[in-house]
């Protein structure tokens, strides 16, 4: 039994004496964010300190993004009447200009709204004059009020008619004051209704198309712009009129300039947001869903800035070294952003850097020293 205290005894004190350098080890790693270099370190290293400068910086965003056709600039040919296709010249990628016969559609029900529209307007002419005969012949109390009043009512139930018949002549392309029983057409013209090119053909020829049916697509190529996304969290620093470089990715040692036009004030499922930008001149080779990138040029603001060698990169961490003292440097975790002209603008959540003392040349040597000096503790 006393022995079996004994070596009890013993586990325990080995086990206290290992413990202890695990103690010792952390708070070794807690000291090793400052470092001390003598004045001949310092001096061979090219090691300068100075404070952080408040500027005005123009920072930049950078994102990607597509080209795009605002809903205006597509347009839908269909035919409201239906009918059989007779003939098109059209391809997708074929220019078109306004007014320009596209296809053709003939129907036997063309003709009987030409039929009807001519019978119509005959019959209201002979309505006409058998008013004015009625009219006289009430004048003189020939006739009783009540023919006249029938007289007049069928002259305005056709001129009614005549009316609407006239309306669908013209939404099918068909010029009612120029139809005469000599000139009646069982087909009609479709005609572009803008300059663009054609990106769809939704039909063949000998196809029957129902009003409800595309034809063709057509895009007006004037008002392309560039719809690109952006992150939630950078929908904050946009504003309408900010310059834009746009580059597209089989050419991009070519920028093209614009500014934001609009953009959406929502996000979708991917936290992101629309910004839609237009080219001060227009590429010649555009097409909708082109991919290109994008640099967003911010407004100036201002930001404590230090030169880019001022900052180390280390683990995924950016970091400075501030003076505690002379000769003596602690790392201090920061965040960065382009400034320009080589410099950064810097800030911190745990200090006030305005005030610091920083190594703002060769902070990578003073890394180097510190990793050095854990090491060798």
């Amino acid at each position: 039994m006393k022995k079996l205290s004994i070596i009890y005894s013993v586990l325990v004190v080995a086990a206290c004496n290992t413990a202890a350098p695990k103690s010792e080890t952390t708070a070794s790693e807690l000291l090793t964010n400052q470092v001390e270099l003598d004045s001949s370190q310092l001096r061979m290293a090219g090691i300068v300190t100075g404070k952080a400068q408040t500027k005005d910086i123009s920072s930049t965003l950078t994102v990607n993004g597509v080209v795009d056709v605002p809903p205006q600039n597509i347009v839908s040919v269909s035919f409201p009447l239906g009918g059989y296709l007779k003939s098109t010249r059209l391809l997708p990628g074929m220019r078109v200009r306004k007014g320009e016969v596209i296809g053709t559609i003939e129907d036997q029900a063309l003709v009987q709204l030409q039929q009807d529209y001519l019978v119509t307007k005959s019959k209201l002419d002979y309505l006409k004059q058998d008013l004015e005969r009625q009219r006289i012949l009430n004048e003189n109390k020939v006739n009783a009020d009540k023919v006249l009043q029938q007289v007049t009512t069928d002259v305005e139930s056709q001129q009614v008619l005549l009316k609407g018949f006239s309306e669908k002549l013209r939404l099918v392309g068909l010029p009612p004051e120029q139809l005469t029983a000599e000139n009646l057409s069982r087909s009609v013209a479709l005609r572009s209704p803008i300059n663009g090119y054609v990106s769809k053909v939704n039909v063949n020829i000998g196809k029957y198309v129902n009003p409800t049916d595309v034809l063709f697509e057509l895009i007006n190529p004037d008002d392309m712009h560039a719809a690109l996304t952006v992150f939630e969290k950078d929908m904050a620093k946009l504003r309408i009129g900010q310059r834009v470089s746009m580059q597209f990715v089989d050419e991009p040692e070519i920028e093209y300039p614009g500014e934001i036009l609009i953009f959406t004030r929502n996000v979708d499922e991917n936290r992101s947001g629309t910004v839609h930008c237009h080219f001060e001149k227009m590429p010649d080779h555009l097409m909708p869903g082109m991919f290109l990138n994008a640099t967003v040029f911010l407004d100036k603001r201002k930001a404590l800035t230090v030169p880019e060698e001022a900052v180390v990169r280390f683990g995924n961490n950016q970091y400075i070294f501030r003076q505690v003292k002379p000769l003596t440097f602690e790392m201090v975790e920061v965040t960065t952003e382009p400034a320009g002209n080589g410099l950064l603008s810097i800030n911190s959540t745990a200090l006030n850097l305005e005030k610091e003392e920083l190594v703002i040349a060769n902070a990578y040597s003073v890394l180097g020293k510190l990793k050095n000096s854990a090491e060798e503790e």
